[in-house]
């Protein structure tokens, strides 16, 4: 269920030429539209989640017996894998129809054609951006046009141990946390005797600096998209908490035990009291019965600000497709009130306002109101037209100052140096 990797792989090699074998005329249809009427065929969905293929099977099966004469092949690819896949079929113009797509990598396949615009006004609108979060509808907007129908979206919270909590005598955390507070209680928390941590700081950028940065009023790229915020020294005081955690007031793993041991795992495992985690790891804690009891969610603790970075996935339609009113026709059922319930109990949020509530009631031991709340206080995932490219140096560079091998100071310097050039190709390309 995790979606961290999609962030940074794969798509780390795309440039702007990996789609010039994409251009060029869609395919012809292979089946006739009925005539007069709605138009008859099958389509195909990719998805890469295989914990919301059932959700996923049966909104394809209400969307046929809607439309008869149509049918929807769901059509899973395991998420190691689904970005090389999908940058092939595109090329190749043999793309699903309709299929997934996520922030990082939106911009990329925007700039360059491969996906179809949906209409926003008129009798031809696939969505209306209002029904959904504004950060999460101006997420798939490319050059004032609409290419994503928000599909879902997740926020970050603090997951605590309640078990871990009350064995060391603290009280448990509530929107009324600062970062001071959430220092505090790390260190009194860890108990290295037993290998316990008081919190995990590992270099995650949607779970952690994502949402520590905006906090203490910095910013990771600027709104046009062309310049780094590393150099911004609210930024970096962004960035310091978490290797605070790790060096100065020694409340974290280490660098290493973090990448041997994913920080997930360890709080599942009963080895870190508190973790920065996004929604969909909700299901995930659910899953275990003997962990359900013994962990529970609060709002982040606020810096300067409070801030949760809101990201989610959306529907595309392939630019190829030879059914494009049949592929957006199915877009606008999947972003319908009928189409969002059908997965609100499963792991992941819908993102179409007023439908989330069955999703608090799948799981009724957590407070997953957090995370519906963070929404309104949320600021958007930084993306660019090759996401990827500069947040694989992010990662690389900012793991030298988690590790104490280099300051923060060079190590920012470097980043933002670097990023900047990226962010200058884009431009040019």
């Amino acid at each position: 269920m995790r979606r961290r990797s999609l962030f940074t792989a794969a798509a780390t090699t795309l440039g702007t030429t990996a789609f010039a074998a994409g251009c060029g005329s869609p395919p012809k249809p292979t089946t006739a539209s009925s005539k007069g009427g709605a138009e008859r065929g099958r389509i195909t969905y990719g998805v890469w989640d295989v914990y919301q293929m059932p959700a996923m099977e049966k909104a394809a099966r209400e969307f046929e017996r809607t439309r008869p004469g149509v049918s929807v092949d769901v059509q899973l690819t395991p998420n190691a894998t689904y970005w090389t896949k999908l940058r092939t079929a595109c090329s190749g113009g043999s793309a699903p129809d309709v299929f997934w797509m996520n922030g990082p990598n939106f911009g990329l396949y925007a700039d360059n054609g491969q996906l179809l615009p949906l209409e926003t006004e008129g009798p031809e609108a696939v969505l209306d951006p209002a029904d959904f979060p504004p950060d999460l509808a101006d997420l798939y907007r490319w050059k004032g046009t609409q290419y994503g129908a928000p599909k879902d979206f997740d926020t970050v919270a603090l997951w605590f141990n309640k078990k871990l909590f009350d064995r060391a005598g603290v009280d448990h955390p509530d929107d009324s946390w600062t970062w001071q507070d959430l220092i505090t209680a790390a260190q009194r928390l860890t108990d290295r005797r037993r290998g316990v941590y008081g919190v995990g700081a590992p270099v995650r950028a949607q779970e952690n600096y994502y949402n520590s940065i905006p906090q203490a009023g910095g910013w990771v790229l600027s709104k046009d998209r062309t310049e780094s915020g590393y150099a911004d020294p609210q930024t970096l005081d962004g960035l310091q908490l978490w290797i605070d955690m790790i060096h100065r007031y020694r409340a974290s793993p280490t660098l290493q035990q973090l990448t041997d041991t994913d920080a997930t795992q360890m709080f599942q495992a009963g080895k870190l009291a508190m973790t920065y985690e996004c929604s969909y790891n909700a299901a995930v804690f659910w899953a275990d019965p003997a962990l359900r009891d013994k962990v529970d969610v609060a709002p982040l603790p606020r810096g300067k600000h409070r801030a949760s970075v809101i990201h989610g996935l959306a529907n595309v339609v392939y630019a190829r497709t030879p059914h494009p009113r049949l592929a957006r026709d199915f877009v606008r059922f999947l972003s319908s009130r009928r189409g969002s319930l059908l997965q609100a109990k499963g792991t992941a949020i819908p993102a179409r306002n007023g439908t989330q509530q069955p999703w608090i009631d799948s799981m009724p031991k957590f407070d997953l109101k957090v995370h519906l709340d963070a929404v309104d206080y949320a600021v958007p995932y930084p993306i660019s037209t090759n996401t990827a490219a500069w947040s694989h140096k992010e990662l690389q560079l900012l793991s030298r100052a988690w590790s104490g091998n280099e300051s923060l100071a060079d190590v920012s310097r470097s980043l933002t140096k670097a990023m900047n050039q990226l962010l200058a190709r884009e431009g040019k390309a």
